[in-house]
């Protein structure tokens, strides 16, 4: 079994997978609008450019993503993406990355079970946890 996340946007999900794959170095596998699809004809004019399937790799995770349906979508909240650095150095680049126009919640710093650990919600609405595990 493997779980992996799927965040939903309200209109700007082509513009967060562009910034995803620029913060964490990765190639976008997938980026389907209502435009072209068996969905078109049911899909409003306006959100025809709207994605209704977006994913890339991180990793071994793959990262999906869509619009949520016009009057559909509801604000995040009671869960983050929690990302494992390998290295601080990387903590504090995807940390920084991901916060450009964000809003940190708990700056990066060392804590008693991380040599890194940071909190943000991301300029798309979306929590993430950044930590680097400490050696045991």
């Amino acid at each position: 079994m493997k779980i992996n996340p799927y965040l939903m946007f309200d209109g700007k999900c082509e513009e967060a997978f562009q910034f995803y794959a620029r913060c964490f170095d990765a190639k976008i596998n997938a980026m389907m609008p209502h435009r072209g699809s068996p969905m078109e004809a049911q899909t409003p004019a306006d959100w025809l450019d709207k994605i209704m399937h977006a994913n890339m790799n991180i990793g071994d995770v793959v990262l999906m993503g869509s619009d949520a349906p016009p009057g559909q979508y509801l604000k995040p909240q009671g869960f983050s993406v929690a990302i494992g650095a390998p290295a601080p150095a990387d903590a504090e680049r995807i940390f920084a990355a991901l916060g450009e126009g964000g809003m940190v919640l708990m700056p990066m710093a060392e804590t008693f079970w991380a040599l890194r650990f940071g909190m943000l919600i991301d300029k798309f609405g979306i929590p993430w946890m950044v930590n680097c595990d400490r050696p045991m």
